[in-house]
């Protein structure tokens, strides 16, 4: 993909999120589920952390090691025509060289947008303190601008995913935290996390710029998110955990019958597979 491309395709992915529609954004972890969900017509794509890591062998949490993350978006960017933001985690790298390395190789392998998040990957999963996480998403965006790419910012907090301090306090300091990365120049603020409505609203009303939410059980409907004013769904490791739910309980049945019934009824063929994945993209 030449830069002009990449750089009409970053623009058209930040158009995505302008708040009149939501934009629900699947998580994909391979170029066959990649494919799968544009076929689908979803407008754009995102990768997910647990997904390539489980992928690669590894567990999530920064384990999978930077050159394998960025071979598996190579593969997902390169296959689909629609936009990929690829998921970096915390930016494999505490310090400003190696999150701007990140962010050069995430372009090179043709991501149009990243989700940043703001907790060290240590045993003790802290946050940066509010300081270190702005600055990084000012380093973020000056590599991207280096590199002629407008790359859509998904800022993240853990606030919620981690319990960061006193439980009726968190709200405020995820408005705190996604309100500063949105003055450093992300595109989106997500607070990653089990919210309920009331929370969600009071995010989406507080926070200024358009926000994401992980949609999970309980969570609200699309259509409900979309009017409390939330601009992006996205679906983190939910669908690659279905896949291997699935492939779960096909071994266990396999195993315990020994029938191959498992693979007729209404599974793919193996044509349909061929056909999906034989598609050159544009």
């Amino acid at each position: 993909m030449n830069r002009t491309t990449q750089a009409e395709k970053a623009e058209s992915f930040r158009a995505m999120h302008d708040r009149q529609h939501i934009l629900v954004l699947p998580n994909a972890w391979d170029a066959a589920s990649a494919r799968i969900f544009e076929a689908a017509g979803f407008s754009a794509i995102a990768t997910t952390s647990a997904g390539l890591s489980h992928t690669a062998g590894y567990a999530d949490g920064e384990r999978i090691p930077r050159a394998d993350m960025l071979t598996l978006v190579r593969w997902i960017a390169s296959s689909v025509n629609v936009p990929v933001s690829a998921d970096i985690e915390s930016g494999f790298g505490e310090d400003d060289a190696a999150l701007t390395a990140t962010i050069s190789a995430i372009i090179e392998v043709g991501a149009v947008g990243i989700n940043l998040e703001d907790s060290r990957k240590t045993a003790q999963r802290e946050l940066y303190s509010l300081d270190e996480a702005v600055a990084r998403i000012r380093v973020a965006r000056a590599a991207a601008s280096r590199a002629g790419v407008p790359l859509v910012i998904n800022a993240r907090t853990d606030v919620f995913l981690l319990g960061v301090g006193d439980k009726s306090r968190r709200v405020d300091l995820a408005i705190e935290r996604l309100n500063a990365y949105r003055r450093a120049g992300a595109d989106c603020l997500y607070p990653i996390g089990y919210l309920d409505h009331d929370t969600i609203a009071r995010l989406a009303r507080e926070i200024d710029g358009p926000i994401n939410v992980m949609g999970a059980p309980g969570v609200p409907s699309v259509s409900d998110l979309e009017r409390l004013g939330v601009a992006r769904v996205s679906t983190a490791s939910g669908p690659a955990r279905v896949a291997m739910t699935a492939t779960m309980k096909l071994a266990e049945q396999l195993r315990r019958d020994g029938s191959f019934a498992v693979f007729g009824g209404d599974v793919m063929t193996p044509q349909a597979a061929n056909a999906l994945m034989a598609r050159a993209p544009r």
